[in-house]
């Protein structure tokens, strides 16, 4: 299974930063897992202004910048998006970059992982509804963060000892989320292999 983990956010001195890499090393420890980081700001993408939507667009002809992330989000299995939540939603850039989307993540699974206020609870609501439009496939296990993402993780996404260790704490739910975009990303692809 390949999976991406995009960071969305591409603010100055982020802290979301150090959750994305803690994803990642989770994930990458999971046997048969393939997983690379997708960092927006690798990706640097003018505000959408194509005329028509993609989707409804067979004569697409994507620029460049935005070929280079298509192509790149296309080669992945399931995908988990880490992001905080920026005045009660998500941010711009990242929305952009979903906008540009046309198949490349059709009945794809996507767990989220947000923080900020409420856990991010009204980011994860917004991504939830755009993803859902774009055809991915949201799991409903996902990771909340309310803790201050610059007081528990370090700069490499180590997260705190005694936060790892809580037996219903972050550790844990990262794990099921895990568990269960693994399962939806092997029902999926075999249900893509037959239609």
């Amino acid at each position: 299974m390949k999976v991406a983990v995009i960071l969305g956010t591409i603010r100055q001195g982020r802290h979301t930063e150090k959750l994305a890499k803690w994803v990642l090393a989770n994930a990458s420890s999971r046997e048969g897992v393939e997983v690379e980081l997708l960092d927006l700001a690798d990706y640097p993408l003018p505000f959408f202004e194509e005329p028509v939507s993609p989707k409804y667009n067979p004569d697409r002809q994507p620029s460049p910048e935005a070929k280079k992330w298509l192509d790149k989000l296309a080669q992945f299995d399931a995908y988990v998006v880490v992001t905080p939540e920026y005045n009660h939603s998500i941010p711009g850039v990242l929305k952009n970059a979903l906008d540009y989307t046309d198949f490349q993540v059709m009945r794809k699974p996507f767990a989220l992982v947000t923080h900020g206020t409420a856990g991010g609870a009204r980011a994860a609501a917004h991504l939830k509804d755009i993803l859902s439009e774009i055809r991915g496939m949201v799991i409903s296990t996902n990771v909340a963060l309310t803790m201050r993402v610059s007081e528990v993780f370090d700069e490499h996404g180590t997260l705190a000892e005694e936060i790892a260790a809580q037996e219903y704490g972050p550790t844990a739910s990262l794990s099921n989320t895990l568990d269960e975009l693994t399962w939806y990303s092997n029902a999926l692809a075999a249900a893509r292999a037959k239609s």
